[in-house]
C-alpha cells in the first residue's frame, strides 16, 4: 500500500502538495456539501463525519483518474499539471485514484452498517463507477459529460441528506438536500460548459467532441447564462420557505452579484481568457454560497 500514498509519491517523483491543489480544492468543496447538511440537520454523529470523508476521497479519486485520461489534452491546455509536466507518472496517478476509490467504498459500507441503510453504499459505488466511466468515455460526449459532473456534484448533498434523514428518522432533510443538490447541479453544469469553452483549442487538437467545439461558443454561452440566472432566481426560495434565515439572504447578496456579473461576461462569443475568469468567479461564488447555507441554518436572534 505504501506506493499508493501521497507521501510515497512525493518521495519517488518529487511531487509537491501544491501539484494537487485543484484536486484537493474540488474534494474539499464536495466534502463541504456534506458538512453543510450536517449543520442544516444539526446532526453531528460519526456517520455524517464519515460521509464527508467518503465524498472527499471519492471526489479526489475522480479528479485524479480524470487527469490520467486527460493527459494528452492537458499537455496543451495545462502543461504545468503534475502528469503532463512529468512530475508524476500515469501509472502512479492511476494507482492513487483506485486507492482513493477503495477507501471511499469501504467507508460507505461502514456508514451503511451504522445507520442500517444500504442506500449509502449503493449510491457511493454507483457514483465511483460513473466517475471512472466519465473520465474514460462520458467526458468526450457533448453535454453528457457536463451533465454527469453536475449531477455527481448535486449527489454530494443528497448522499448527506440520506445519512441525516436515516439517522434522525425524518425525510425532511432529504427533501432539503435535493433542493440544495439542484442548486449545485445547475450552477456546476454552467461552470462545466464554461470550462469547455475555456479549453476549446486543446480539445480540438485532441479530437474531442465537446459541446462548444460542435456548436460554437454562442449556444453554450446562452445555456450557461440561462442556468446561472435560473439558479440565481432560486436563491430567495430557500429563505421564503424558511429553509434558511435572513442572514443567508444577506450573505447571498455577494454571490448573486458575482453570478449575474459572470452571466453578463459570457455574452457575445467570449474569448478563452474571459471563460477562464468566469469559471473562477463561479467557483468563488459557490464557495460563498456554501458559507451562506451554513450560517443561514442557525438562529441568531434578529435573523
Amino acid at each position: 500500500m505504501r506506493r499508493y500514498c501521497l507521501a510515497s509519491l512525493q518521495h519517488k517523483e518529487n511531487v509537491d502538495l501544491r501539484d494537487y491543489e485543484d484536486v484537493i480544492v474540488n474534494a474539499v468543496m464536495a466534502a463541504i456539501a456534506v458538512i453543510l447538511m450536517m449543520f442544516v440537520g444539526h446532526y453531528y454523529g460519526l456517520p455524517i463525519i464519515l460521509c464527508a470523508l467518503i465524498v472527499f476521497f471519492a471526489t479526489g479519486a475522480g479528479n485524479t483518474i480524470n487527469d490520467v485520461f486527460d493527459v494528452k489534452i492537458d499537455e496543451v491546455n495545462k502543461p504545468h499539471r503534475p502528469i503532463p509536466s512529468g512530475r508524476i507518472s500515469v501509472e502512479n496517478a492511476r494507482n492513487y485514484a483506485f486507492f482513493l476509490f477503495a477507501i471511499a467504498i469501504i467507508l460507505s459500507f461502514i456508514v451503511s452498517y451504522m445507520i442500517n441503510s444500504i442506500w449509502i453504499s449503493v449510491i457511493v459505488v454507483i457514483a465511483c463507477i460513473i466517475m471512472y466511466f466519465y473520465a474514460r468515455n462520458l467526458k468526450a460526449m457533448p453535454l453528457v459529460g457536463n451533465i454527469t459532473v453536475a449531477v455527481l456534484t448535486g449527489f454530494c448533498f443528497v448522499i448527506a441528506g440520506t445519512v441525516v434523514s436515516a439517522a434522525l428518522d425524518s425525510t425532511y432533510y432529504l427533501h432539503v438536500s435535493i433542493i440544495l443538490g439542484l442548486f449545485a447541479t445547475f450552477m456546476t453544469l454552467a461552470r462545466e460548459i464554461v470550462k469547455d469553452m475555456e479549453d476549446i483549442e486543446g480539445d480540438k487538437l485532441e479530437g474531442a467532441r465537446t459541446f462548444p467545439i460542435l456548436y460554437g461558443k454562442k449556444i453554450p454561452s446562452i445555456i450557461s447564462i440561462i442556468l446561472i440566472v435560473v439558479t440565481t432566481l432560486m436563491c430567495p426560495i430557500l429563505y421564503i420557505y424558511h429553509i434558511f434565515n435572513m442572514l443567508y439572504m444577506v450573505i447571498m447578496v455577494v454571490p448573486i452579484i458575482i453570478f449575474l456579473y459572470s452571466a453578463y461576461s459570457l455574452k457575445l462569443n467570449p474569448p478563452e481568457e474571459t471563460c477562464a475568469k468566469v469559471s473562477k468567479y463561479l467557483k468563488i461564488a459557490m464557495m460563498i454560497s456554501f458559507v451562506a447555507f451554513v450560517l443561514g441554518s442557525f438562529s441568531f436572534g434578529v435573523f
